[in-house]
Order: structure tokens, then sequence, then C-alpha cells
């Protein structure tokens, strides 16, 4: 399904025998009259910008519908068939903002399981999007069948820093600036930055007075945690092994919060996660003689 998926977005301009009309062309390149229709807009056809498709059989709805809109259940992210195909066409437009482009199904605007206009940033990217959509059998939505949306979803619903973040992590960054008389540097991008020189000497100064047990805890505590600061806050005492997890997992508990656990992932990586920064603690603790 998806190589023939690929094989039609690379042919744009190809036409259907029979007369359907040429896959994910506009509407108006669709609509009787051709070029003509499209320089005017189309007779029958949209002057919208709408990209066209092409129409299978509708099916029932099970999703979270309204006039102008339709959005997808929280399991969608979840991989969840989601119930059967409930539209005829689906195409995609320009924004009503002029800002980005938007995918319909029939004349809604489509959502995320949160209820946000899917705004995408490109045509091509909608276009794509749009075609995932045309490939669902009339017996079923497949959200794995479906990276594309599932990971514009993702996108649109990951805020930088949560109200949460900020409550839980604020604390640690101000135990930071009192313990080693720097601030730390926030950074939104998983691409991050350089901190204070004088924090990085600070931090590098308590670590080479480490004992090698110490340091050992200490480097698998920051491979698991993905940070250095939540060790460094245990190793000083300042964090305890569950606040230290909770903070570890705060952006995907929000995620599980919003879309919900998968089974076999999810879990498997909480498990993993808490035996990798208990054993770790337990060792610090013991080579301390605790």
């Amino acid at each position: 399904m998806a190589t023939l998926a690929a094989r039609r977005l690379l042919l744009p301009r190809w036409v259907a025998a029979g007369g359907r009309g040429r896959l994910l062309g506009t509407a108006a390149e669709a609509s009787p009259g051709g070029e003509e229709a499209r320089g005017r807009g189309g007779e029958g056809g949209r002057s919208d910008g709408a990209i066209y498709v092409k129409k299978p059989a509708a099916a029932a709805a099970v999703t979270t519908r309204d006039e102008t809109s339709v959005a997808m259940p929280t399991s969608f992210m979840t991989g969840s068939v989601v119930g059967k195909r409930f539209y005829r066409d689906a195409t995609v437009r320009l924004a009503d903002d002029g800002n980005g482009w938007t995918v319909m199904l029939d004349y809604r605007t489509l959502k995320s399981p949160a209820k946000r206009p899917l705004k995408l940033p490109s045509r091509a990217l909608a276009m794509a999007i749009a075609a995932e959509w045309e490939y669902q059998e009339s017996d079923g939505i497949r959200p794995f069948t479906m990276p594309l949306m599932k990971l514009a979803c993702t996108a649109l619903e990951r805020v930088p820093l949560t109200q949460k973040q900020k409550e839980k992590i604020d604390p640690i960054l101000d135990w930071v600036n009192t313990e080693f008389g720097f601030k730390t540097v926030v950074y939104t991008t998983f691409l991050g930055g350089k901190q204070d020189e004088g924090l990085t000497r600070a931090v590098e100064t308590v670590l080479k007075k480490t004992t090698d047990c110490e340091l050992a805890s200490i480097d698998a505590m920051a491979a698991a945690a993905h940070s250095l600061v939540i060790p460094l806050a245990i190793f000083k005492e300042r964090l305890g092994i569950e606040e230290a997890i909770e903070l570890i997992r705060l952006e995907e508990d929000h995620q599980v919060d919003r879309w919900g656990l998968v089974e076999g992932g999810h879990d498997v990586d909480i498990a993993d996660l808490k035996v990798q920064m208990s054993s770790a603690v337990v060792f610090l603790g013991l080579s301390r003689g605790m």
C-alpha cells in the first residue's frame, strides 16, 4: 500500500483510465473543461485551491464531527482502527488565514485528536497526508498506515514547555543556581546549546572530586535520564528516586495522558527507566556505606 501511494505521489499528473481525473491535481483540473475551466476557476469545479484526490464510496462516521470540522478520537495515536471510512473526498486547501494548508474530508476541516485544526506548513505535506486518507479502505480507518498524519498531530500537540514542566523543573533549576552559583540556560529545541562556562567548570570540579563508584553511578543515571542536572541533584541528595523519575518522564507522561498508553511500548520504557535509575541510586548508596 505504501509503495503504491508513493508511486501515485510521484506522478501527480497521472490520468486514470476511464477519465476519472488527475490524481492529486486541483479540483478545477479534474472538472469538465480541463485547462479552460482551470483558467476561470472551473465550471462545477472549485476555485479555492483545493486538491482533488478521488471519490470512494462513503461509509459510516465514528469520529467527532460537526458541520465544519472532523476530529480523530485519541485512540488514533495508539494505532487502533478507529471506525469505517465516512468521507468521499480528501482534499487540501489554503488555510483561512492564508498561513499554511489544511486537509479537508469532504467539506470538513480535519482536526487533531485534541480538536486543533491540522494546519500544515506546506502544500506538499498537506497533499501527502490527504493521500494517506485517500488510501483508507471503506471498512476501517487504520492509523498505522498513516505515519505522516500521526507525525503532524504530534508536532501540533507537542508544546516546548508545558505548565507542569515549569512547575516541576523550575525548582531544580533554582537549586542549580544556588548550588553552583550559575543559572542554567533552558533550550526548547532538541539541538540545545551551550551553558555558561562558569557553570561547566563548577560541575566539572564536583565530578573530579567523586570516587570511581560515585562517578559510575552519575554516568549511568545521566545516560538513563538524558540529563546531568538530575543525577547531580540525586548525588547531592536534593532529589529522591521517585521524584527524579517523575521529572525524567514529564514529557512522555504528558503525551501518554493526551494520547493513551501503548502497551508493550510505554510500559516497557517505564519499567526499564526505573530499573536503570534505581540500580544506579542503590549502587551509589552502597558505595558510600549507606
